[in-house]
């Protein structure tokens, strides 16, 4: 084991803030250790320190860039937290489609996407519930800091143990295919899925045309670890790309950090939240 006190965990913290905005506590200084194993290893190194001066010798913003990715948390599941979904099926998505009739397409963004399982939760949520709308333009983007996670989510391949997460047994047989221990989301589903890499503290937002408006997005469990300042300017951002009608869902714990572009929403056992223009 690696004496900690040989390793410079406030130069990693900083960096991993710069291109992340993820303020790591100190507390956590532990988590390096574990989330770069692999890149040590790929960088024919062996301990922390080396990796650090190797980084204060000569800089590299493609390692950089790999270890903010590694430090990011990437938990996911089908369906989690199923109040959302239940409340998109049963009340906020009929009125939308309502509303969307003229247009016949809806959008929506799930940020921080991870390996995707919740834009293919949205995909099947839509596919098993609306079947009226066949014909639409659907579109579901998913996006994430993380290359690799990305091209997991590309791939929409998931192993039985992620499968077994969350998912109704009538949607694996339905909607995946099945080979080994392995199960690969069918092509209805996986063609109204979108998945790129993006920052979301970047600015601009990945997502900055004028047409870029979109119906429902999914934050959830993603400003954690985010300075209220990161927070204010992601949620104006956000606030810009989403409809006037739409429907932005947070984590269970989350708040927006402006209270004055939001109107929360308490409906099904969660919360939403309608953007409005400030006061």
């Amino acid at each position: 084991m690696q004496n900690s006190s040989s390793v410079d965990y406030g130069y990693l913290r900083q960096l991993v803030f710069g291109l992340s905005q993820n303020v790591l506590d100190p507390s956590r200084d532990y988590l390096f250790e574990t989330r770069l194993t692999r890149l040590l290893r790929n960088q024919g190194m062996s301990r922390l320190d080396e990796l650090v001066e190797h980084l204060k010798a000569r800089k590299n913003p493609s390692l950089e860039r790999s270890i903010a990715e590694a430090m990011t948390i990437n938990e996911t599941s089908f369906f989690r937290d199923g109040r959302p979904f239940d409340l998109l099926r049963e009340e906020l998505l009929p009125a939308l489609i309502e509303s969307r009739r003229p247009l016949r397409g809806l959008r929506f963004w799930s940020a921080a996407c991870s390996t995707g399982q919740e834009a293919y939760s949205l995909a099947m949520l839509l596919h098993e519930h609306f079947p009226a709308l066949t014909g639409w333009h659907i579109r579901i983007e998913g996006t994430d800091i993380c290359a690799e996670v990305i091209e997991r989510a590309q791939a929409g391949c998931f192993h039985r143990i992620e499968i077994n997460r969350g998912l109704p047994a009538r949607h694996i047989v339905r909607y995946f295919d099945h080979a080994g221990e392995d199960w690969t989301v069918k092509p209805e589903i996986r063609k109204v899925c979108n998945f790129r890499q993006a920052n979301l503290c970047s600015s601009p937002l990945s997502f900055n045309r004028s047409d870029d408006r979109f119906d429902v997005i999914f934050l959830r469990n993603v400003m954690l670890y985010f300075s209220q300042e990161t927070r204010k300017t992601l949620l104006a951002g956000i606030h810009r790309v989403l409809a006037p009608d739409g429907m932005l869902f947070l984590g269970s714990t989350e708040q927006p950090a402006d209270s004055s572009i939001w109107t929360p929403v308490i409906a099904g056992g969660t919360c939403y939240f309608r953007p409005r223009q400030p006061s």
